[in-house]
Formats: C-alpha cells, structure tokens, sequence
C-alpha cells in the first residue's frame, strides 16, 4: 500500500508554502525560486520545475524530498525541532572552535517587515530563558522570543547557500526569499 502524499504535482507553490513553510528551504535548493513571488499563486509545482527544465523523474525526486520536509514539523508541545543534520553541522562548529559545552541561542530580532530569526553561539544564560534539549545540545530562548520562536524548525542546507534554515509553520506572512 503506498503512503498518501501531502503534496502534489497539482498544488500551486503558493498553497504548498502557506501550508506547508518548512519545504521552502527544499524548494530553493531545487532551484525553485518563486516562493516568494506572484507566480507562486497560479503555477503549479509541476508547471513551476518542469519551467525549471526537470525531468518527470527529476519532479518525482523533488516531490518526494518535499513530503519528507512536509512531515518534520516540531511535535505538539514542542518549541523547537532541530533536524539532525543540523545538530551535527552545530556539533561540529562547536567542536571545531574549542566551545564545546556552548549553547545556542535562537532568537527572535525585529526588523521593517516584522522579524527575523537569530542564532549564536553563546555560554550565558539568563534566569527567564528557556532552555530546550534537541540531540544532546542546549538551546536558549528568552521569553521576549518564546512567543515568535515557538514552532520553529531548524535545518541545515549544504551546497552553494549552505547555512542554518529556520522555518516555522506557526507562523504567518513574509516572503520565503532568503
């Protein structure tokens, strides 16, 4: 019996990144970059990777991948998920900088158009910080950030934009430019 997919070849990439916000990260590294543009409400994702130049094996490839990142949201309760490729890519900056036993601190910071997230290394702590465990590294959140970083998800891309992705399907608006 085959798994239902939660996403398509018929969704729009607008419906997919309003429902699903953590496979943006999945569709930029597929060389989909209209996420945040108005393309995204009429083209499907079909129209939007074969306008890519994919193949139907290539479309297959890429659904798959974003049904994978579709079903990674934080668990109920849970502030933050961390994926762990990206607790080993945080592992491996710590060890290699001599600061293992250091946290790192995810923050909300505002900006014009609402905010940003934020991470830093960091060995301070304050006494309203909420400290959360994810595959055996410690994260701080103060209770300014709490409400904005509540269900967030945090990945690692590798490739020509590698760096940390921070996601959130709680959250609401903004374009998924990065």
């Amino acid at each position: 019996m085959t798994e239902q997919q939660l996403i398509t070849r018929e969704m729009t990439i607008g419906d997919v990144v309003q429902k699903y916000p953590q496979v943006t990260e999945t569709l930029l590294a597929n060389g989909v970059h209209c996420v945040g543009c108005g393309a995204r409400f009429f083209e499907t994702l079909e129209m939007g990777f074969k306008g890519h130049g994919m193949s139907d094996e290539q479309v297959d490839n890429v659904l798959g991948q974003l049904n994978e990142a579709a079903k990674q949201n934080p668990a109920e309760g849970e502030i933050i998920a961390v994926t762990e490729k990206a607790a080993g890519k945080l592992k491996e900056i710590l060890a290699n900088e001599g600061k293992a036993g250091h946290s790192l601190r995810v923050q909300a910071v505002s900006n014009e158009h609402g905010f940003n997230y934020g991470l830093d290394i960091t060995d301070e702590q304050s006494p309203d910080d909420k400290i959360i465990t994810a595959h055996g590294l410690k994260l701080i959140v103060s209770s300014e950030s709490l409400p904005l970083v509540s269900g967030a998800r945090i990945d690692y891309a590798e490739g020509e934009n590698a760096g940390f992705r921070i996601s959130n399907t709680k959250k609401s608006g903004g374009c998924g430019c990065h």
